[in-house]
């Protein structure tokens, strides 16, 4: 159930949905409710319906209308196509729709294509991008650290810790771990190291 302002009240969608298990002779594990517009991206009752669909605490979810359950088409298609997926079914009041009858299963198999679709076009539009951009000589993807290797080195070898290198530097411990790594492996293989051989009275890196 949802509804759009704090002051307006579920009842009448809970009454009809009561109603509606009560005939079909299901049992109710649990309701959700949003108070909320269905156009903001969180909805804390439909996420939980959805974790809650994901552990199979049930098998029908009950809405009162379509506009109930998403904040736009695309986002209905999707969450509709999860619950198949999961092989739960989705009975609305106000359209009279059942994915568990023959009607409602050819919606269903309509809505899979239809996301399917969607999501197929959206890779190929991030895939017809990343192209024109290598065309246009624009790098794709995370841009690479320009990283000072030989003075992380010189840092850890100063007896500096992780922390305080990865602060200094402005990048991640990980990245610090990663780049004396590299640096190690370097000399082990007998590759030139970024900064000179250490010295005696030094730490090893």
């Amino acid at each position: 159930m949802r509804v759009s302002t704090l002051d307006q009240h579920p009842e009448t969608q809970l009454l009809d949905l009561r109603t509606m298990a009560q005939q079909r002779g299901f049992e109710i594990v649990n309701e959700y409710t949003d108070r909320i517009s269905g156009a903001k991206a969180r909805r804390p009752g439909l996420d939980e319906l959805l974790k809650d669909a994901r552990r199979h605490r049930f098998d029908v979810v009950l809405v009162w209308a379509f506009d109930r359950v998403a904040r736009s088409v695309r986002h209905f298609l999707e969450v509709l196509d999860d619950l198949n997926h999961l092989g739960i079914e989705f009975i609305s009041f106000r359209e009279n729709i059942d994915t568990g009858g023959p009607l409602g299963r050819a919606v269903v198999i309509i809505v899979g294509a239809i996301a399917e679709l969607e999501r197929n076009l959206i890779i190929e539009r991030v895939r017809a991008g990343m192209r024109r951009a290598k065309l246009e000589g624009r790098h794709v993807g995370r841009v690479p650290l320009d990283l000072d290797r030989a003075s992380i080195v010189c840092h850890r070898e100063h007896g500096q810790s992780l922390s305080q290198i990865a602060k200094t530097f402005n990048v991640s411990r990980a990245t610090v771990c990663r780049v004396l790594k590299q640096e190690r492996d370097a000399v082990s293989k007998g590759s030139a190291p970024t900064v000179p051989q250490v010295q005696e009275n030094r730490a090893p890196i």
